[in-house]
């Protein structure tokens, strides 16, 4: 009897009013993903300073998948080339840059100053600025090492050192090695040729040929490219890699390589974008923090020297380790540092000078 109470219309206009609000809801936005971008000093090649960036860069796209999109422009050189690239990414929307060059420093805080909503990292730089951060790693540590290792298997008690340009973190490397080297083998003394550049293959080869015929029979270096690895191995000598595992290009040559671990850092700084945590400022690891790995030992490295360099690797990780603790001298007499002190992070950051056993001078 109540069959014909509700009209027909009524029903069909309330089929449309409770199907109406399944069209009317707001589509959720499109997923962006972070755009970060990475600008290096030189090419990327099988190994290297560049290369290792890049496996950074490489390693964050596989832990990120499709949350982060990353772009980057190899061989820029340092200077007006470097702030027209690092301006162009911010242009195209980048949210957060990577600029890992001691070089790249000045032009990306020129650049930052220009796009205040722009994150950027510069990588080996020392200032900062509210959207700036900086971040280096503790080289040093890995070539103290280096330096064991080298300090064990050298026959002539001469080491050389192929040398970029005289700042503190090259300074550094050249000392920490000539005391690890000295640590076991109290003769040791390194050679050293500046090239002024980071990455020139050929001029890296001329240095290396030119020490190995000075009586040097271990190598070590710091610049971008493998040219003085694979001059150790033409001419039969030994060599410390750095940066990258080189035994690719050095089979023979290699005793050790110091290398570089980008990929958590990278990570963690992009994630923090993501999140809305990024914040400015200074980053400085080392062993401790896994930024620096001494390992990928060569064929003609002992076990006995091996599992001494990664005991002295663990004591570095502990804090056991310092190597810049005293009596330090110059290559010139004088006293840097009394027995039993140990240097802060302030002196070695800003350090200028080259240690006793070092044969040469800073280049000016």
């Amino acid at each position: 009897m109540y069959k014909n109470l509700v009209p027909a219309g009524a029903l069909a206009l309330a089929a449309v009013c409770f199907s109406f609000p399944a069209f009317s809801q707001p589509q959720p936005a499109p997923f962006e993903p972070v755009k970060a971008g990475f600008v290096y000093v030189s090419p990327i090649t099988d190994a290297g300073w560049t290369k290792q960036h890049d496996e950074g860069r490489k390693a964050v796209e596989a832990a990120l998948g499709s949350k982060v999109k990353t772009t980057f422009v190899e061989n820029v050189p340092e200077g007006a080339d470097a702030e027209r690239v690092i301006r162009d990414l911010a242009r195209q929307g980048h949210q957060i840059i990577f600029t890992p060059s001691f070089g790249y420093m000045e032009p990306t805080l020129k650049v930052a100053q220009d796009f205040p909503g722009v994150k950027f990292e510069s990588i080996t730089g020392y200032k900062t600025a509210p959207n700036v951060a900086a971040a280096n790693a503790r080289y040093y540590e890995g070539r103290y090492l280096a330096g064991i290792a080298a300090g064990r298997l050298t026959q002539t008690n001469l080491a050389g050192y192929v040398a970029g340009f005289p700042i503190p973190e090259v300074l550094q490397g050249i000392n920490a090695f000539t005391l690890g080297m000295r640590s076991v083998n109290p003769k040791a003394e390194v050679r050293v040729v500046w090239l002024n550049a980071w990455f020139d293959p050929p001029r890296e080869r001329d240095a290396a040929m030119a020490l190995f015929n000075q009586d040097v029979d271990v190598i070590a270096f710091h610049t971008g490219s493998t040219a003085v690895m694979a001059a150790a191995q033409e001419r039969g000598k030994l060599a410390v890699a750095y940066h990258s595992d080189m035994r690719k290009v050095a089979p023979d040559a290699q005793i050790v390589a110091v290398t570089h671990q980008w990929g958590d850092y990278y990570l963690r700084r992009i994630q923090a974008v993501m999140d809305g945590t990024w914040k400015s400022g200074t980053v400085w690891g080392g062993v401790k923090e896994g930024m620096i790995r001494v390992g990928d030992f060569g064929s003609k490295v002992p076990k006995a020297v091996q599992q001494e360099v990664l005991a002295r690797q663990k004591d570095i990780a502990s804090g056991k380790l310092r190597p810049f603790t005293g009596p330090i001298t110059d290559n010139e007499g004088r006293e840097v540092l009394a027995k039993g002190q140990v240097m802060t992070d302030a002196q070695i950051q800003t350090m200028n000078f080259l240690i006793s056993g070092v044969m040469g001078r800073i280049a000016k």
